[in-house]
């Protein structure tokens, strides 16, 4: 039996990239709203009032169209998102891909067979996450691009859920939903579309407080893009429903080369005839188009040495060779006598094999590899000299070509690049290729695609009774009635074959027919073949409409924001508020630990890096009358579940739930089996009281703030939430990036993962330095993440006052390397402070933090 094709997924940030996905062949297309709320503000994006038209054009081409309200929403935006969503359901939207739980609820009330697929930003990572979006109404789920082809086999087994994998463009350091870094460095979250990549800028490595010299490699959180070619042939064999091109911020030419390619390659496996010459081909057009250097991602699993080049932070093309000399307007290049990987490679020292008994992917050491392309007139080079982060760097369009030897000579014109800042042994890439946006021009200029929506037709008849024509198209019937009567034909009449050609000619439509169904036709019967021509056209024009207009809906035209919100805190156990206000501390380390015993606190909550001192810290803490809460890991890939179950066996007094399927481990506890207090963590991302209503209504007891929200936006969620049931992060290092790349491994081992890396990061401390001298610290969790935490501690002091007044009473103070001197006059200036004795000012200046709630910068200061 042949492989079900996987739906191809293309980017659309703006119109002509939509037609141009359209005109590629792709399945379905992903877009957002000029009315914001989706994951990629700066792309030009489409407006709701044109949004039905927007529809029309995509399902003309039989493709699908899928909406992305995949951000966090704040409570005052709520009544927003309900009018946006009324809209979007009548504008026949195929699928909404959402992050946020309330505008799952929300659309549930407003259009219950809207169809909802889980962002990646949701990070839904594991069967048992995606447990809880089936809850929320989801049929699709976004896998993380953090996940191997290994793991995204194992989880489709654990569950029917459609899976849709990202399989081309850039690839984001941190895992998506658990990026705090726009918002930290530049007052603008990347959960909220606002990403400020922050992960292509250069960084020092500094490793024991002492700068580590890695010559040209500065960008060390910069990922090549991913290219998921190799993987196709598993993905397919694993049954994944879709293939999703990253990309909205690119242009119509990425878009053309990219859905091509993966077309002509997807289609080739699937038929069981892989092309690999034309592969190679469409990599090269990819490259050319944008490339940072493509890899498999972590499809084959996580490599440390390869993921990361570390040169250059953006657009680099095709790698073509060095330059041997320069002359005047002349720059004579040779290809390397050994191919250049981009693998960094750290100390000059080759791979090392995998240890023996190491089970390896399928893909790795198969990284996708473009043809080998020679320099022509018109196209575009730049030379690697100076900063990468130059905007001026030498290059620009070749004029002339000469060969020579196993090089090439390029000459340049006026205007061209500095030649002077080009020398001998500099790296030269072909970026740009004049003939691949003539190609998308020729593509957007033959209109729109024809013939892709496959129809069936049933024909039937007597003598003496009109011709009636059915037919049925994309979940949409029609049907058409002649006027005149059926006579005894003097020939053959109509056959099948005269009804296939006169009834079947579609030329100029949609649609294209894939069965004709005549068994309800009495044989040897006449009509002019011009009514059947005029009935097919009716019947068309039709069917047409309806095809245009998407799937048939019921939409609730009446509001449902307060119903709904109503509805989930109705099911909100009651739960009895503290009189007092309580200091809980999370420690990472012994010596914190020491410093919260010493203080005297009623109970700790536990961040080891390793289950052994984990366990050792629990016995320490419970000798000492503490009450222990122990949180789970950031996320949790399929094959990871084991981490719940070594929690549980600690028999903690509370969790902290740091992701969905920590959540439904603990809440999912046969009738009768006694379960932890559940803390739900700020990577949960509740920022609004429609969101933190369900999740306080499935039980968990207490959640904490998201540190997306300001002041404004924080008191606005406690004017419709029970303020008592929330934690507010009162001290913190805010946790930036949180990534599956280890920075360890790759600057310190030759490891491609845990297993080979030797384990740098039980010897050593790495931190981070960025470009106004600040270090941000780098931890290694349980599971060989990596959090890079914020140089500079978080305060929300100055609302201490005001939570209080409103009923909040849980505030937590977070340590990242503090020693327990430091932990402790922490501690005590915040003891004083929630026990009235001093002022918020006071607290932070014997605390020695910035005074700033959360993670807010800029625009979202708070102002005391």
């Amino acid at each position: 039996m042949p492989s079900r094709r996987p739906e191809i997924l293309a980017p659309a940030g703006d119109l002509d990239s939509l037609r141009a996905a359209l005109a590629s062949g792709a399945d379905a297309v992903y877009f957002g709203l000029d009315e914001g709320f989706n994951a990629r503000a700066r792309a030009d994006n489409f407006s709701l009032a044109r949004l039905p038209e927007t529809m029309a054009v995509v399902h003309r081409a039989g493709a699908r169209a899928y909406l992305t309200l995949n951000t966090l929403v704040f409570e005052p935006e709520l009544p927003v998102v309900e009018r946006i969503l009324r809209g979007v359901a009548e504008s026949g939207v195929d699928a909404l891909i959402i992050q946020d739980p309330a505008i799952a609820l929300l659309a549930r009330a407003i259009c219950p067979q809207l169809e909802l697929h889980a962002s990646t930003q949701m990070t839904v990572s594991s069967a048992e996450g995606i447990r809880f979006a089936r809850g929320l109404g989801v049929t699709r789920v976004v896998v993380p691009r953090e996940l191997s082809t290994t793991e995204i086999r194992r989880l489709a087994g654990q569950t029917d859920m459609e899976l849709e994998v990202f399989i081309h463009g850039a690839l984001c350091m941190s895992w998506s939903g658990q990026c705090l870094t726009s918002e930290a460095w530049g007052g603008r979250s990347a959960n909220r579309g606002q990403c400020a990549q922050s992960c292509r800028l250069p960084y020092d490595l500094v490793v024991d407080h002492q700068t580590r010299d890695l010559g040209d490699v500065r960008y060390l959180l910069s990922p090549k893009d991913l290219a998921g070619v190799r993987a196709i042939p598993e993905l397919v064999d694993i049954g994944v429903h879709s293939l999703k091109i990253e990309g909205r911020l690119k242009g119509p030419q990425y878009v053309t080369t990219t859905v091509q390619g993966y077309r002509r390659w997807v289609d080739g496996v699937v038929a069981g005839r892989p092309d690999e010459h034309q592969l190679a081909s469409d990599l090269a057009d990819m490259s050319l188009t944008y490339s940072r250097g493509f890899s498999n991602g972590f499809l084959a699993g996580s490599d440390h040495q390869t993921l990361v080049e570390g040169r250059f932070p953006k657009h680099r093309g095709l790698y073509l060779g060095q330059v041997r000399s320069v002359s005047g307007k002349e720059v004579f290049v040779t290809p390397d006598e050994r191919p250049w990987t981009g693998a960094l490679g750290l100390g000059h020292q080759e791979r090392p094999e995998a240890p023996s008994g190491q089970v390896s992917s399928p893909l790795q050491g198969d990284e996708p590899r473009p043809a080998t392309v020679d320099p022509r007139p018109g196209m575009g080079v730049v030379f690697d000299a100076g900063a990468p982060e130059d905007k001026h760097e030498p290059g620009g369009p070749i004029f002339r070509v000469e060969r020579r030897g196993n090089g090439w000579v390029l000459g340049f014109g006026h205007p061209g690049p500095d030649l002077g800042r080009v020398a001998p042994g500099q790296r030269v890439w072909l970026n740009s290729d004049p003939s691949l946006a003539r190609r998308t021009e020729s593509l957007l200029a033959h209109g729109e695609p024809e013939g892709r929506i496959p129809l069936t037709l049933k024909v039937s008849g007597a003598e003496g009774t009109p011709l009636r024509l059915h037919a049925s198209a994309w979940g949409h019937e029609g049907s058409v009635t002649g006027q005149t009567p059926l006579a005894p034909a003097k020939g053959k009449g109509l056959d099948e074959a005269l009804l296939r050609d006169k009834l079947g000619a579609f030329g100029g439509t949609s649609f294209t027919l894939a069965r004709l169904d005549c068994t309800e036709l009495a044989p040897g019967l006449h009509l002019p073949v011009s009514e059947l021509k005029a009935l097919r056209r009716d019947l068309v024009t039709g069917l047409a409409s309806e095809v245009e207009k998407g799937p048939r809906r019921t939409v609730v035209g009446t509001p449902v924001l307060e119903q709904v919100r109503a509805s989930l805190l109705a099911h909100v156990p009651e739960a009895p508020a503290e009189d007092t206000a309580r200091l809980m501390p999370l420690c990472r380390n012994d010596a914190q630990l020491e410093a919260v015993i010493a203080a005297g606190l009623r109970e700790v909550e536990l961040d080891w890096m390793e289950m052994v001192g984990l366990q050792r810290a629990v016995e320490r803490a419970r000798a000492a009358g503490l009450r222990v809460t122990i949180a789970t890991v950031r996320v949790q890939k399929p094959g990871e579940e084991g981490y719940d179950a070594r929690l549980d066996k600690l028999r903690p007094d509370a969790v902290l739930v740091r992701h969905w399927g920590a959540m439904m481990h603990f809440l999912e506890r046969p009738a009768g089996q006694p379960r932890p207090v559940l803390h739900g963590d700020f990577s949960l991302n509740v920022t609004n009281s429609v969101t933190a209503a369900y999740l306080l209504g499935m039980g968990l007891d207490t959640l904490t703030f998201s540190h997306d929200l300001d002041e404004t936006q924080l008191f606005s969620l406690l004017d419709h939430a029970p303020a008592h049931r929330f934690a507010v992060a009162l001290h913190h290092h805010i946790a930036t990036f949180h990534t599956e790349h280890c920075v360890y491994s790759h600057t310190l081992s030759n490891g491609r993962d845990y297993k080979s890396c030797g384990r740098p990061c039980e010897r050593h401390q790495i931190s981070l330095r960025d470009r106004i001298g600040l270090e941000h610290p780098v931890i290694v969790d349980v599971g060989c993440r990596n959090t890079v935490f914020n140089a500079q501690a978080q305060s929300a002091a100055s609302l201490v006052p005001k939570l209080l007044a409103r009923g909040v009473r849980r505030f937590r103070v977070e340590f990242v390397r503090e020693s327990r001197e430091e932990a402790a006059r922490v501690l005590a200036a915040y003891q004083e402070l929630l026990a009235g004795r001093i002022s918020p000012a006071e607290a932070v200046r014997r605390a020695a933090v910035h005074e700033q709630f959360g993670v807010t910068r800029g625009t979202m200061q708070v102002l005391s």
